[in-house]
């Protein structure tokens, strides 16, 4: 009952054709494109529909959204949606954040462009840190990484595509 409302709710929000619409993929949907999804949101809404997804949904990063926070971006009302929310949709693009994602990516049909790029994972970067600020280095790093791909959007993604076509 509450995927069919939320569908509902984005099927409703999708309704813009001016503007392009990705979709950001990840494994869990917890941190990487929950940052993406922020970002795009926050410095591309005039022109672009921002959406995020896991092909294996847990619960988003409370790291993430603290990093993302510092940085003036709230995600903290996001939650981590798995791919088959947005079944038979249309986007303009999809972008895997990681390795697995970009294995795991099904077929998008019609016009779909998909577009590889890869990031660190912060969670594992961190279990490995001596403290909780080594820890939180990592999630900014990445954070800055990604707010840089998304400053870029969608140019990058047209010479990622073309790129890719060349090798």
């Amino acid at each position: 009952m509450i995927k069919i409302s939320r569908r509902i709710d984005v099927e409703k929000q999708m309704n813009d054709p001016k503007k392009i619409k990705i979709l950001f993929l990840c494994t869990g949907n917890s941190c990487r494109s929950q940052m993406a999804e922020g970002w795009t949101r926050q410095l591309k809404s005039d022109h672009m529909e921002a959406y995020s997804a896991g092909v294996a949904p847990s619960t988003i990063d409370p790291r993430a959204v603290r990093i993302m926070a510092e940085a003036g971006v709230d995600i903290s009302g996001q939650k981590s949606k798995d791919i088959a929310e947005f079944s038979g949709m249309q986007f303009d693009y999809v972008v895997t954040l990681c390795d697995h994602a970009n294995e795991s990516c099904p077929i998008f049909p019609g016009k779909t462009k998909r577009v590889h790029r890869g990031f660190d994972d912060p969670p594992v970067l961190a279990a490995g840190a001596s403290d909780e600020d080594a820890a939180m280095a990592h999630y900014q790093r990445v954070r800055d990484e990604i707010r840089a791909f998304v400053e870029g959007l969608p140019n990058n993604l047209e010479k990622d595509i073309h790129q890719a076509q060349n090798f």
